[in-house]
């Protein structure tokens, strides 16, 4: 396994672990992590062996955001020419997006771990995640309001699909604090936990459940879902048919349908 200096990535079964390991910086987003994250899920696409992600923060805190050294550094980079300014911040913020893109665009359930500090930058990473869960006492906060500025990196894009348009605003012009139970009502987080152990229980026990489907049956769910939030009904439905003209022809059904049949527990090729 490829060793990172902001993730830590370990392969059980079929479900992958990555965690975020910058404990003694909250689990800040530095420099490396907006790069080892665009390889981790390539990897991840790449690896069959590989049905689901769980992503998790190690230490305290899930992410305390964006690593402050990261933006002093980009501003350091400004000159006095507005026009390439602008494009050299264009350009960088792109670079950002396209790193949680990696995660949107995932052919793998990503399902995120949240406990302590989820805040700025890591709600836009959550957001980019298929299913959250947290610990009760989880604090959540879209806080670059606070900082002066618009998040921009993918949750005023996400979030409204997640938890409503109206919920949505009211976190992201006020930044306030949203404990996990809050976000477990507003339809963040599907589920809180009592502490971190049951949390990672919680989740590895789901990523297991999901990760003895078949894998075909569980990439065809979640491209339909992903092709839905842009697409009309009538537009989603002939997308369906054309997917499933293909994947109905898997040796999965067989092999779902016999273990239905006998009441055993199938076994599915990566």
């Amino acid at each position: 396994m490829t060793e990172y200096q902001a993730f830590q990535v370990e392969l059980t079964g079929k479900v992958a672990h990555v965690a975020i390991n910058r404990p003694e910086k909250a689990n800040a987003m530095n420099a490396a992590f907006w790069s080892e994250i665009i390889d981790i899920f390539r990897w991840v696409d790449e690896t069959d062996e590989v049905r689901v992600v769980v992503l998790s923060g190690n230490g305290k805190h899930f992410s305390s955001g964006i690593d402050l050294q990261l933006l002093a550094q980009a501003a350091s980079q400004l000159g006095n020419d507005i026009g390439r300014n602008a494009e050299r911040l264009r350009h960088k913020i792109l670079s950002l997006q396209a790193s949680l893109n990696a995660v949107d665009h995932c052919r793998k359930p990503v399902i995120a771990a949240i406990q302590g500090c989820c805040v700025g930058g890591a709600v836009d990473l959550i957001s980019a995640c298929d299913m959250r869960y947290s610990t009760a006492d989880a604090q959540f906060s879209i806080k670059e309001i606070d900082m002066g500025m618009a998040a921009d990196v993918g949750t005023l894009q996400r979030l409204p699909r997640i938890i409503g348009d109206g919920m949505m605003r009211e976190l992201a012009y006020t930044g306030r604090n949203v404990s996990g139970e809050e976000a477990q009502a507003i339809g963040l987080v599907n589920r809180t936990y009592v502490d971190h152990s049951a949390l990672m229980d919680g989740v590895f026990a789901l990523a297991a459940e999901i990760a003895a489907k078949s894998p075909l049956a569980i990439r065809g769910t979640k491209e339909m879902i992903r092709y839905m939030r842009d697409h009309r009904v009538d537009d989603g439905l002939e997308y369906m048919a054309t997917w499933n003209a293909a994947m109905l022809q898997s040796a999965d059904l067989k092999v779902a349908m016999a273990a239905h049949m006998t009441k055993q527990k199938p076994d599915f090729a990566d």
